[in-house]
This record gives structure tokens, sequence and C-alpha cells, in this order.
């Protein structure tokens, strides 16, 4: 499968549409199963791009979580799961690769390391008139956005995409992540911020 073309954001399959073709896949539809895998390619290539960080291991990545959706899709109890399932693989996957590689960073980088200083409070309120997705009105300032969001370390990155542009819930997020919801909603804050920051110096 090549997996060049991407979906956007608003062509992204929602929570009702992974459940719904779940459903007929258990129910033995090949076509359902055809079409939950060209879903399941598109949005696992963007978000192993996010969490693996390199092209390679993002190809693997989705080639794991495609077998794996080929394998198991018949056996999942909870279509509406599927989602947080699909990512959750991913994420595995993506970490599995980077345990195995030689010379890989004892651990991940933190946003404190790419926060300026005095600029990442725990209790700073969120200045909604310059949330990063809000500013994001043109071509332009998208193309700021990305450069920002691949800036970010990548547990970070994987919280902005899931919860911003894939628009899984607090709980789906910590699911996904291995988390608490706190902690997912601490770190969305830190990463906004550090958008924020970004966007306006760039």
């Amino acid at each position: 499968m090549n997996p060049s073309r991407r979906q956007t954001p608003a062509e992204a399959p929602r929570e009702g549409d992974y459940a719904d073709l779940v459903r007929a896949v258990g129910g033995g539809s090949r076509q359902a199963m055809e079409r939950l895998l060209m879903q399941v390619q598109e949005v696992a290539w963007r978000f192993s791009l996010l969490v693996c960080g390199g092209a390679d291991d993002a190809e693997d990545a989705m080639q794991e979580a495609l077998l794996k959706t080929y394998r198991y899709a018949t056996r999942i109890r909870e279509p509406e799961a599927f989602r947080t399932w699909l990512y959750r693989t991913v994420r595995n996957a993506c970490l599995m690769r980077r345990r195995r590689r030689v010379g890989e960073p004892a651990h991940l980088l933190s946003i404190d390391d790419v926060l300026p200083a005095g600029g990442h409070g725990g209790h700073e309120p969120v200045d909604r008139a310059k949330r990063p997705d809000e500013l994001a009105i043109n071509a332009h300032l998208r193309s700021r956005l990305r450069k920002a969001l691949a800036k970010l370390p990548r547990p970070y990155r994987a919280i902005v995409f899931l919860r911003e542009v894939e628009g899984l819930s607090t709980r789906e997020v910590a699911e996904v992540v291995g988390i608490s919801e706190a902690n997912v909603k601490t770190r969305l804050h830190r990463a906004r911020l550090f958008l924020r920051n970004a966007l306006e110096k760039a």
C-alpha cells in the first residue's frame, strides 16, 4: 500500500465510521475489511510519523497496524473502542522500534527541554484567543504550525495530534498513551503554550 496519499484532518474517519466498519467486518463483509484497511493506512501513517519520527519506522508501524487490523478486526468485541486500539497499536510499534535501535537515548525529551525559561507554568491559563489551532487560518500559518509541532517532544506531539486533530476525548487519549487523564490535560496545556510561543516567534 502506498502511504503517500494521506487524508486531511477534515477527511479523517470518525469513531462512528470505524465502529460501523468493524461491525460489518465482524459480519463477514470483505468490502468493509478493504475500506477499514484503507482508513487504517491513512490514519496510522500520519500518527506513526509523529510518534516514530522517521519515515522508515513510521512505515513499519503502519504495516504493523494494518496486519493486526486484518488479523484481529473480526474478534473486536467493542467496535467503538477500535480507534483507541488502533492508535495504541501504532504507538507500541514505534516504541518497540526505538527500544531495539542501538544508540537510542535512555529517555525521551521532556517539554521542559524545549520550552523557554518561565514559559511552562503548570497553572498559567490558556489564552484561547491565541490557541494554535485558531491561529492556523491560512496555508502560511498551517505551515508554521506544522514546523512548530515537529519541534515538540514525541509524547506531546502524539497528544496534540490525538486530541486536537483526531478529536479523541481526554479519556481516550489517556488510554492510548498510557497516562492519567490529568497528565493528558497538563501535557496538552503545556504543548499549546510551546506551540503558541513558537508561532509568535516565527
